[in-house]
């Protein structure tokens, strides 16, 4: 245990060291995460006899440490996809169902066949190419939220058709991650799929059920003086019905997701976010500490071909779908322009259904190693891309525009 507790501290210590390197660049601290998990695993300091995490003994102590950090990431996207829940309650999901319908729409029918057309021309299966086009589809909630608070835009005309986009998004990836899960999770012969599938689906219109008639449930839930039985209960009946979910073959981030939801419509809002958000960032880092743990970046040269090639076709197709999302809201062309760049990043998501793929033991080499590490150099590129078009904007605006760009950031 003493051992365990040590690699802990260690982990955190590098975590929090990459993290302020990232805060200093003005970067997403995600990609420097990730790279420190690279760093720190057995494919790189372990290869020169340097103790790196999960890699510093032999035998069962090697495998409890990298169990223990897994439960950690495993919380991490637990919380990352509860906290996203709490953004949208269904009152708001239905006030804004238009505009939200058809910018969606457009981004799902440009983006995710975009992935999958490259998938199959790389002689890959319809699988792979189905899971290859999630990776690149979904956008990144965090990052891109953060940017928009960061640069001054999310209270500007631009914030609404990107987070509406978000929102159509997130709530198309819980259903994708249910059916993705339960195909590379559950059996392979057809009617096990079809049971699994059929399950997952059960499960989630039963937690759509709790979420749409059970607010007054929700909110007598949290209704305690104590501050630490408040966390307690949230804690317990979020990781509870996600464990439970990840039991009977469905994404815990799915379950967790439609729990954070059912709090979104409570007075306890603003209580959750402020209590919950430390653990929240705690968790989400190991998470992505994880996968740089799992990724061995000796593969990268293989797959960077692939990466160059989704970076240069879906940069230009969330450009595309963007620019016209916005219109779809109304904005002049400027501010298009914005929206389009700010939904290039990719983040999270992508690295979840990664996480997924990496775990469907026996379906082949190009799910299991190929598509993760494609994942991983993929969202480390559009991450740090999507953030610089964010900031620089305004030469953007001018290339596609013309003219002169938006005096301010914030106008």
């Amino acid at each position: 245990m003493a051992e365990v507790l040590l690699e802990a501290g260690l982990m955190f210590a590098v975590l929090a060291t990459a993290g302020t390197i990232g805060h200093r660049l003005g970067q997403s601290v995600i990609p420097f995460y990730v790279v420190a998990g690279m760093l720190m695993s057995p494919h790189v300091l372990g290869q020169v006899g340097v103790g790196p995490v999960a890699g510093i003994a032999i035998g069962d102590y090697a495998l409890a440490v990298e169990e223990h950090i897994t439960l950690l990431a495993e919380l991490g996207i637990v919380f990352l996809l509860f906290f996203l829940g709490l953004e949208f309650s269904l009152d708001r999901l239905l006030a804004a169902k238009e505009e939200i319908g058809k910018a969606g729409s457009l981004d799902l029918l440009v983006n995710l066949p975009a992935g999958v057309v490259v998938g199959l021309a790389l002689g890959w299966g319809l699988l792979e190419a189905f899971v290859l086009g999630g990776i690149v589809y979904i956008s990144s909630s965090a990052v891109i939220t953060k940017s928009l608070i960061d640069l001054g835009w999310i209270a500007n005309a631009e914030a609404e058709p990107m987070l509406g986009t978000l929102v159509f998004e997130d709530l198309f990836i819980a259903f994708y991650l249910a059916v993705v899960s339960a195909i590379l999770l559950g059996g392979g012969e057809f009617a096990d799929i079809a049971i699994d599938v059929g399950t997952a689906m059960v499960f989630l219109l039963v937690l759509v059920g709790a979420v749409y008639f059970g607010t007054d449930y929700f909110e007598r839930f949290l209704r305690v003086d104590s501050e630490e039985l408040f966390v307690l209960r949230a804690v317990a009946i979020t990781v509870f019905v996600a464990g439970f979910a990840l039991a009977i073959g469905v994404s815990e981030a799915v379950a967790a997701f439609f729990i954070g939801m059912g709090f979104s419509s409570t007075g306890h809002l603003h209580d959750l976010e402020r209590r919950l958000i430390p653990l929240r960032d705690i968790f989400a880092a190991v998470f992505f500490f994880w996968i740089g743990l799992n990724t061995n970046p000796a593969v990268f040269p293989a797959v960077a071909g692939i990466i160059a090639v989704l970076v240069v076709v879906t940069t230009p197709t969330k450009l595309f779908t963007g620019f016209f999302s916005g219109r779809i809201y109304g904005l002049d062309d400027r501010r298009n322009v914005r929206v389009g760049a700010g939904m290039v990043t990719r983040g999270e998501f992508s690295l979840i259904i990664a996480a997924i793929a990496s775990s469907a033991v026996g379906r082949g080499p190009i799910l299991t190693e190929v598509v993760p590490a494609v994942a991983v150099g993929y969202v480390l590129v559009m991450s740090i891309l999507g953030t610089v078009l964010m900031q620089y904007s305004g030469h953007l605006e001018r290339f596609i525009v013309g003219g002169e760009s938006s005096t301010a950031a914030t106008d």
